[in-house]
């Protein structure tokens, strides 16, 4: 039986590496082509500029239009053709490491990966997921190759909203459910082998670390300032959320993720947002005990993250639209399949409206609670009463 194991080259978190950056670029090449979210040159051109001058580096600097798409790639991919043996680097969220990724991929480039966020597990992965100019799921890219080098500046990460924080967690949270799964089928991993006892423990220690440091981390990074719990937090979201599903395996909450993407109204959440919302029906799938729902529910509650469809911008349920989710989700080549039993969409549309269910009781039950905590005691012959 084949077991495979695979991570990025180098693997660097601490404070101020992105200036840096010159210094890291220099071990593969003076030449290098920089893809950067634009929120990022805007706010950061000077200090990257800065470090690649004091190497001597040739730069072309490419502003990423917002969407990780063929097109974009393409375009990138065109602009970069005037140059060879170079390094390419992604500055920014998800989508402009993955199309970093992707254009190192064609260009057969080393890569550099500098995430400005900790939003999802995609920097430290050997994948590139591919949308539509519209934003609706098209393809996985699978890679030759995990990232060169990986760099989370904690100065810049801390300093991103929260919610791309919580983001994370959600995308990290369906780490351990999903490889767990995977290993019960004996399916195999995204590596291209059955998940080795390494690859399971990391994706365990990522769940541990969200119920910890999620809640804690979130609270420090809304006052802009880097706890352990922020630290922690970090490289559970990056590191070992990203081996973890990489050499652990994929399964439900991913594929439903991907099916959500065809309702538009879910368009503005994130990504790790919607995988939250999968997990939970993930859960419902297996039919796992409340106890381990309810930790998932009181988890996600308490950093912000869905659990019911309304959260994530489908407000009125349509059956139509709900039975498509379930349809896409169980596409022959989605990793869905990678479930211990056989599913179907029936099986799907099922445990989304269930898990939404179960997300609106929590609700009101959480907020029935609150309600009673918050009515004094009215003291009447020598007894207290509500």
């Amino acid at each position: 039986m084949k077991k495979v194991f695979q991570s990025p080259g180098k693997y660097i978190q601490g404070k101020g590496e992105l200036s840096k950056l010159g210094e890291y670029i220099s071990v593969y090449s003076n030449k290098a082509v920089l893809i950067i979210d634009g929120f990022i040159f805007d706010n950061y051109e000077e200090q990257i500029r800065q470090s690649c001058k004091i190497e001597n580096l040739n730069i072309k600097y490419e502003r990423f239009t917002g969407e990780c798409s063929k097109v974009e790639i393409d375009r990138i991919i065109n602009a970069s053709n005037d140059m060879k043996d170079i390094v390419i680097v992604g500055i920014g969220g998800g989508k402009t490491l993955d199309t970093a990724k992707a254009v190192a991929y064609y260009t057969q480039s080393p890569v550099i990966i500098v995430p400005t966020m900790a939003s999802t597990d995609a920097p430290c992965s050997a994948l590139s997921v591919i949308y539509t100019q519209k934003g609706e799921f098209s393809e996985y890219l699978f890679l030759k190759s995990n990232p060169d080098m990986v760099i989370m500046d904690t100065d810049i990460i801390k300093n991103a909203p929260s919610r791309f924080l919580a983001s994370g967690m959600g995308d990290a949270l369906a780490t351990y459910f999903e490889a767990r799964a995977t290993a019960n089928s004996n399916s195999n991993s995204i590596a291209g082998g059955k998940a080795t006892k390494t690859a399971i423990a990391l994706a365990k220690l990522c769940y541990e670390t969200l119920l910890e440091d999620g809640y804690k981390a979130k609270q420090a990074v809304e006052n802009h300032v880097c706890t352990k719990a922020v630290e922690n937090i970090i490289e559970a979201n990056t590191l070992l959320s990203g081996v973890g599903f990489e050499s652990g395996g994929l399964a439900a909450a991913h594929a439903i993720h991907n099916g959500l993407t065809a309702i538009e109204q879910t368009h503005k959440y994130f990504h790790g947002e919607k995988v939250a919302f999968g997990t939970l029906v993930q859960l419902v799938l297996e039919n796992e005990s409340m106890e381990e729902i309810n930790k998932v529910l009181e988890f996600c509650e308490s950093v912000g993250l869905p659990i019911t469809l309304s959260d994530i911008g489908i407000s009125e349920i349509k059956e139509e639209e709900i039975m498509n989710v379930a349809k896409l989700s169980c596409d022959v080549n989605e990793t869905i399949h990678n479930m211990p039993f056989e599913v179907d969409c029936e099986q799907v549309y099922a445990a989304i409206l269930a898990a939404d269910s179960l997300g609106k009781n929590f609700k009101i039950e959480k907020m029935n609670l609150d309600i009673k905590l918050q009515v004094p005691f009215i003291r009447k012959q020598d007894h207290y009463q509500y």
